[in-house]
């Protein structure tokens, strides 16, 4: 591991050159993985270690035709490298939990029964363990409890795979039955092509995921985008000039920025007046939203957000009710300005900038 300085904390993280694929492959050569859930995480996952050379089959309900049907599509093979549930994980050594929260727990007893001594239990969020009261997800004590969470969803987990980068994930070991759960927790990470690893806790994860999601990451940033464009359109801006400056800008250029060299490297490549203004109204929003972070978070650590998780996903209409709430947002006049604008975006290949103008590319006024 690669002790790292983090604006002056030091963590331990573990990069690839110290844990190369030949050693993942060493410590999981005996280990059948099971890849249980197609859905979300679960074909970029399958689809990395496959492509890495390891020994994964799936686990998924022919229930859920979309789901088999797409991995059948994807080359898995059913009776030889697809499977129901049950029969995966009893052919399996390593069972990776990769369902959504929700039917984590519905299918947990039929996991349970089939487990062996010395198996691997792997998540890649720590809802279920954390909130095992309400989940009843307790694992047996003879299998090893692992996680490696990545920072990214799976369709930009498997598009940076192609593409030779690696998404960051986190790693956590709950339980050590076999005296070897670090190892496979982080060959396992190493397998599904995380970029790097850095250490935490089921807690911490959990708690810092779903408040991320709720907060900066989706809620907080789809609030904050429809407020404003909200404003500027109640003052007589037309729909494009308020999705332009709203969303398009940061999407297309400043979030990019960002990305590249940190926050004051997007503030230092633009106007002036852009400058003044953003760090003079910075301290206003964040006066204005911490209080709701803070409230956020206490509801995460108590629970709160989980129980409201498990009772709106587990109903038979969930999925209907989902696409109700999404179309909402997709037919605003936001989101249907937005796609015009997406529309409107040029084809052709970007033209090569010369390097005595590449300095300066991307800034946003003078």
């Amino acid at each position: 591991m690669a002790l790292i300085n983090f604006g002056g904390v030091k963590e331990n993280i573990v990069k690839r050159q110290e844990f190369p694929m030949a050693k993942a492959r060493k410590i999981l050569k005996n280990d059948t993985i099971a890849v249980i859930g197609y859905g979300v995480q679960g074909p970029a996952q399958a689809l990395n270690m496959k492509d890495n050379g390891f020994n994964v089959i799936i686990g998924q309900s022919k229930k859920f035709k979309k789901d088999w049907n797409r991995a059948i599509k994807d080359g898995w093979k059913p009776g030889k490298t697809l499977f129901d549930i049950e029969e995966a994980v009893c052919r399996s050594t390593v069972i990776e939990m990769l369902v959504s929260d929700a039917a984590q727990r519905s299918i947990w007893p039929v996991v349970k029964k089939n487990l062996n001594p010395g198996d691997a239990l792997y998540f890649s969020h720590g809802f279920s363990i954390v909130y095992k009261d309400q989940t009843r997800v307790v694992p047996p004590a003879d299998v090893d409890v692992i996680m490696v969470a990545p920072k990214g969803s799976g369709t930009s987990l498997r598009r940076n795979f192609l593409s030779g980068a690696g998404i960051n994930a986190s790693f956590a070991v709950e339980q050590d039955a076999t005296g070897k759960a670090r190892d496979r927790c982080i060959a396992l990470g190493i397998a599904i092509g995380a970029g790097y690893l850095f250490p935490t806790t089921f807690a911490h994860e959990v708690y810092s995921d779903l408040t991320g999601e709720r907060g900066v990451l989706m809620g907080a940033l789809a609030g904050i985008m429809e407020a404003q464009y909200d404003v500027f359109r109640a003052h007589g801006h037309s729909p494009s000039e308020a999705f332009n400056e709203t969303v398009e800008e940061l999407t297309q250029s400043l979030i990019r920025l960002v990305d590249e060299n940190g926050m004051d490297w997007m503030y230092s490549n633009c106007s002036a007046t852009a400058q003044r203004g953003a760090l003079d109204w910075k301290p206003k929003f964040k006066k204005a939203v911490q209080p709701v972070f803070k409230e956020l978070y206490k509801r995460v650590v108590s629970g709160g957000e989980t129980r409201r998780v498990l009772r709106a996903c587990s109903g038979a209409d969930y999925k209907k009710q989902l696409d109700k709430e999404l179309s909402v947002m997709a037919n605003s006049e936001m989101w249907l300005a937005g796609k015009a604008t997406r529309a409107l975006r040029p084809k052709e290949p970007a033209k090569k900038i010369s390097k005595a103008t590449k300095g300066i590319a991307g800034r946003k006024g003078n």
